[in-house]
């Protein structure tokens, strides 16, 4: 038990030329910044133990940039276990990949993959080459300067440690919803079209409850706070700008409320089948989003939310997590947590790596035969796109060969009534909530997308459902995977209370 120290900094990570944007299949380059882009860091220390949790408005967090982070901050001498040091991301698909490849890299993911393939007399073509364009700042370059930014974010938070309190709290705003359709022959897809005699529901369900913490410096000062939802920043994710998406919007209607020096740690809890879209309720986009998964034919005009790929619909998400915000601390809170228990348990966890069968690999590979026989002309992104599922089928296939386990990092932290746990997958909410519903803490902040990028954990229903996000090839682990991660993270939390 003990007094807390808590520092903050915010770093921007605004990329000063356009961009690669991650996210999607298809090529984007930046064509202005629509709010600026941050990393924002909370630096807690005990005395006996610590935790620095940032939040990096990209659409993951590279592990390569992660690794190279901690080596620069151990070399320091600060006081900082590295290990200790976690960077969550939102994934917001409008911000820049991030890339530590020197040698032509493209901005498709699966260029590598696709390749090997490729006939003679055919090649790959990049149509948006941003190693060739000066305006144009290539992944590699946006890589140095992240790690950059992000050891600064670091230290200022650990160098701005004071002592400090914190109240933990509940709200709830509907922002997330389970964007995978199933149909009656018992198939699922993401985005599936819900306007057709054979939808016959929703995978999975929702969950808008937040997890907030409002914390406070001296003389109990507002001076952050932690804002956990069950969604991911994906509203305007085909657009060609520089965004936060919704959770930009939050910290503008936050700070014109609790003034421009408030800190804003966002987290995206169990989410891999979440998105801001509501699927029954469709509303067409106010412009062509150039991704046939999202094509409608006749359906009729609904009176629901504005759609959320526009900036419209993004600005309302924003706005009901913040009035929310807003709302809890207005209708009061309990009294600070200040002398607390404070315990940092950083592992790694081996779960069973998401194995192909060699009927799958004799399928994609005669898939992708097919394809290059019927193509004509050479090959781009489009391609990729195509052919993303055989390729990663292929690839898993070449992996499962070398390796049996998938180590996968995880932090849990108890800060006095609360815990938090982190993963570095994109997590379907039923592990979440299985989480939430077991453990012994007063409140559960999960965190997905920590210190790297794992892929989809799909349930065992999506994985008989199929299709994006739980195919083989969407993650590195299985359902298999999944039900051991909750009952591993379930016992770290439950042993430290």
């Amino acid at each position: 038990m003990g007094m807390l120290k808590i520092g903050w900094s915010e770093v921007s990570i605004t990329p000063d030329k356009k961009v690669a944007l991650a996210g999607q299949f298809a090529e984007r380059i930046s064509q202005y910044v629509e709010k600026p882009i941050t990393i924002t860091a909370m630096a807690i220390d005990s005395g006996d133990d610590h935790a620095i949790m940032c939040s990096v408005d990209l659409l993951l967090m590279n592990k390569s940039a992660v690794n190279e982070i901690r080596k620069r901050l151990a070399d320091m001498d600060l006081g900082i276990d590295p290990f200790k040091v976690m960077f969550s991301a939102i994934h917001t698909h409008t911000a820049p990949i991030v890339s530590n490849v020197r040698t032509a890299a493209s901005t498709s993911s699966f260029r590598s993959l696709i390749e090997p393939y490729i006939p003679a007399g055919k090649k790959y073509v990049e149509s948006a080459p941003v190693n060739d364009d000066p305006d144009v700042m290539p992944p590699y370059e946006y890589f140095d300067k992240l790690v950059e930014w992000s050891v600064e974010a670091v230290v200022k938070a650990w160098n701005d440690r004071k002592p400090g309190s914190f109240t933990n709290a509940f709200g709830r705003a509907t922002v997330g919803m389970c964007r995978r359709a199933v149909f009656s022959d018992g198939s699922a897809q993401m985005w599936g079209d819900t306007y057709q005699a054979v939808f016959q529901e929703l995978e999975g369900g929702n969950d808008s409850g937040m997890e907030l913490m409002y914390v406070y410096g001296e003389n109990k000062q507002l001076t952050g706070i932690i804002i956990n939802v069950c969604c991911p920043a994906q509203c305007v994710q085909h657009r060609h700008f520089v965004s936060p998406d919704f959770w930009g919007e939050v910290r503008v209607l936050l700070r014109q409320h609790f003034g421009e020096d408030l800190h804003i740690l966002c987290q995206c809890s169990s989410a891999g089948d979440q998105c801001p879209v509501d699927l029954i309720r469709w509303v067409d986009p106010e412009s062509d989003l150039n991704d046939p998964n999202l094509s409608r034919n006749g359906v009729p005009k609904r009176k629901a939310d504005p759609s959320m790929f526009d900036l419209a619909g993004m600005r309302k998400a924003g706005k009901r997590i913040a009035r929310e915000v807003i709302d809890v601390y207005e209708e009061g809170l309990d009294e600070p947590q200040v002398d607390v228990e404070f315990k940092h348990i950083a592992k790694i966890y081996p779960l069973p790596l998401r194995r192909v069968t060699l009927k799958d690999a004799e399928n994609a590979r005669r898939a992708i035969r097919d394809y290059m026989r019927d193509k004509e002309g050479d090959l781009n992104y489009n391609d990729t796109a195509a052919l993303q599922i055989h390729l990663g089928t292929l690839n898993r296939l070449a992996l499962q060969d070398e390796k049996d386990i998938h180590d996968t990092e995880v932090h849990i932290i108890r800060m006095g009534s609360v815990v938090f746990a982190t993963n570095a997958f994109e997590l379907f909410l039923d592990y979440g909530n299985q989480i939430k519903a077991r453990s012994k803490a007063e409140q559960t902040f999960l965190v997905q997308l920590t210190n790297g990028w794992d892929g989809y954990l799909p349930t065992a229903k999506a994985e008989r459902g199929g299709h994006y996000s739980a195919f083989v090839s969407s993650g590195t682990v299985g359902h298999a995977g999944g039900e051991q991660l909750v009952r591993q993270t379930l016992q770290d939390i439950n042993k430290l209370f």
